[in-house]
């Protein structure tokens, strides 16, 4: 979360610093920012103050990310405030279930962040009633000034296994729910999450509201955290607090707890997807949007129905033993694009993460699939009238230390303001490429990425300083240099790999690579987005103006991290 704060205030020409080095406005001229785990925090906590900037977030009196005191214990040792948060947490858990609702560890979560991140002056009560779709009522979001937001969280059972090849992967966002893959392939209006459905339609004449509460969407996409609460019992905290948070926690206690229940679900009995796990299952089960190995969320930006030109993904993943990102996560989504689950979503070629670390593009942006052309056998394997100038050209900004050392790990709970603002600091650095101090011809190559989609489709050479921008940043390699995949995979057709099907009911789904197809929505048949972006809309045609460049095209950014990073 807090590199990401970083790394989008760079963006943002809202702040000073961001407007006079170069790169202020491109948050503004982004059609969507998609965030999952710790960078849903980051998304969610910006869009639902009214796209509230991190510089205002940093004042003292935005009340907002107090990360001194641990989210479990965020009184310090004033231990009367402390009983009356656990309190309130225990009382909202008991009106989710007067209402009939089961509950689960998320539901406290959920809460915890929501105390966090919410102003008390402007959401009352931790945002009690904040709820995802209301963003649409969100000034930010009707004069189209925030880029459209969409948080992920995967699709996992109990008792089963999700690896990238064989997860659902949900979508978030203020119109719907839902998810493009086969195995579901539908949406349902957000709003109305909490009604009871079957076949997509109403079993009765009761329309409830505020199912989406805002807290439990964040926590929803960030189960993960979920283990931190089991360990309080076992700290130094209060014998008194810990009495209270064992009478909370004790009767939410399952085997597995990274699952966030949501029951009705709505997708209940439909005949759009083909994976049985969901369709016939009264509660939809929810997991952290990571635990496929997808830490960035690439996925939903790589739809073509979405014509994205250019994404950049902030990858703060802490994958090596000392804490930095290694490329996991975009390994893992170009090999998806040859599963079951992901087929039709081209993605570009990627090397592994051996060649992230030998070739230290872990430690600097690199640009992937810069020419459109060396992509053709790519797109030819999916064989679902993509052109190559269709698939993005993904930017990979990897948090690295430029100020200073940001490899926290994934469960450190609280920060010093120093601390606090150091990572930001560097987050914003990362960005900027150490304030330009590392190229002082950042800013124009990016904008060389933001147009070279469009530059292609135009057949517009490029100029001298974008060739030599694309000599600095571009990976050059093709399928020979991928991980687990030979040409002769794609050519043929071969790379599907198979060890069982989509529908499969075992505990372990092994389907290699998958298909993606237009979302069908239960309500109106599409994927709608009328969001936001500098253009004056974010649909998902992508239409929007990038900056104030000639060339049309649609950019997104992408913050991706599995800790308060």
């Amino acid at each position: 979360m807090l590199c990401g704060a970083g790394e989008l205030l760079a963006l943002d020409n809202r702040y000073k610093d961001s407007t006079l080095s170069g790169l202020g406005g491109l948050l503004q001229s982004s059609s969507y920012l998609t965030g999952l785990s710790g960078g849903g925090w980051l998304v969610g906590t910006l869009v639902l103050n009214d796209w509230i900037s991190v510089a205002d977030i940093l004042e003292p009196k935005s009340g907002i990310w107090n990360l001194e005191d641990l989210i479990f214990n965020p009184a310090g040792l004033n231990v009367v405030r402390n009983v009356i948060y656990y309190n309130a947490l225990s009382d909202a858990l008991d009106r989710k279930e007067e209402f009939g609702f089961p509950t689960s560890l998320t539901d406290v979560w959920g809460r915890a962040l929501s105390l966090q991140f919410f102003n008390e002056d402007s959401h009352p009560r931790g945002g009690e009633n904040l709820t995802w779709s209301g963003i649409k009522e969100l000034d930010s979001y009707k004069n189209h000034s925030m880029p459209y937001p969409i948080l992920i969280a995967n699709g996992r059972n109990p008792n089963t296994i999700i690896i990238n090849e064989n997860s659902t992967v949900y979508e978030i966002s203020p119109n719907e729910l839902g998810s493009w893959d086969p195995s579901l392939h539908s949406f349902v209006n957000i709003a109305y999450m909490g009604s009871e459905l079957e076949g997509g339609k109403p079993v009765n004449d009761e329309c409830i509201s505020h199912f989406d509460n805002a807290g439990f969407m964040m926590g929803t996409l960030s189960s993960l955290f979920n283990q931190g609460l089991l360990r309080l019992p076992g700290t130094d905290l209060n014998w008194a607090l810990k009495r209270i948070i064992e009478m909370i926690l004790k009767p939410l206690l399952k085997n597995e707890v990274d699952i966030a229940v949501h029951k009705p679900n709505p997708f209940y009995k439909t005949d759009f997807g083909n994976l049985e796990l969901i369709l016939n299952d009264s509660s939809l089960h929810l997991v952290d949007g990571g635990e496929d190995q997808q830490n960035v969320p690439l996925y939903p930006l790589i739809q073509r129905e979405r014509n994205v030109d250019v994404i950049f993904g902030f990858d703060n993943s802490a994958d090596t033993e000392q804490n930095w990102p290694n490329g996991t996560s975009f390994v893992h989504t170009f090999l998806r694009q040859f599963a079951k689950q992901g087929r039709g979503t081209p993605f570009p070629y990627i090397p592994s993460t051996q060649d992230f670390l030998r070739g230290g593009l872990n430690e600097r942006p690199v640009f992937f699939g810069c020419d459109a052309k060396n992509l053709s056998d790519l797109v030819a394997f999916h064989d679902s009238g993509w052109k190559a100038t269709d698939v993005p050209l993904v930017v990979y900004m990897p948090n690295s230390p430029h100020s200073h050392n940001s490899n926290f790990s994934t469960y450190k709970m609280s920060y010093d303001e120093e601390d606090a603002r150091n990572i930001i600091q560097n987050g914003f650095e990362v960005s900027s490429r150490g304030n330009y101090t590392n190229d002082r011809e950042w800013p124009t190559c990016v904008g060389c990425a933001i147009i070279r989609r469009q530059q292609e489709r135009l057949d517009e050479e490029q100029s001298k300083e974008c060739k030599r921008c694309f000599e600095r940043y571009c990976w050059t390699g093709d399928i020979k240099d991928t991980p687990q995949l030979s040409i002769g995979d794609v050519i043929s057709g071969a790379a599907t790999r198979t060890t069982s099907g989509g529908t499969s009911n075992t505990a372990r789904t092994s389907s290699s690579k998958s298909t993606t197809v237009a979302g069908t929505s239960q309500n109106s048949g599409t994927s709608s987005e009328t969001g936001s972006s500098s253009s004056g809309s974010s649909s998902s045609k992508g239409t929007g103006n990038v900056m104030l460049l000639d060339f049309a095209g649609t950019l997104a950014l992408v913050l991706g991290t599995l800790s308060l990073l």
